[in-house]
């Protein structure tokens, strides 16, 4: 599961290698909770944990990091992965 370099705090941003057959999207951990995200739109598209307040913090982590976080897709799976 590759991590996502460079973004800062205390979430890691990572890909599952299977899933690069889904829409562009990233997985964020925290401790044992974790959620996804799709990326285009910025949407939640699940939880396991995380509050609603942090899963707020999240989405603006990963709309602030959004070239950065479709550029490592990109190199991952593909650009039309």
């Amino acid at each position: 599961m590759p991590t996502i370099r460079g973004i800062t705090g205390p979430y890691r941003l990572f890909f599952v290698s299977f899933d690069c057959h889904e829409p562009k999207h990233v997985h964020v951990q925290r401790e044992r909770k974790v959620c996804k995200y799709w990326v285009n739109p910025v949407a939640l598209a699940s939880n396991h944990g995380f509050s609603p307040t942090e899963l707020n913090i999240i989405r603006q982590l990963v709309l602030a990091n959004r070239d950065r976080i479709l550029e490592a897709w990109d190199e991952h799976c593909g650009p039309f992965g």
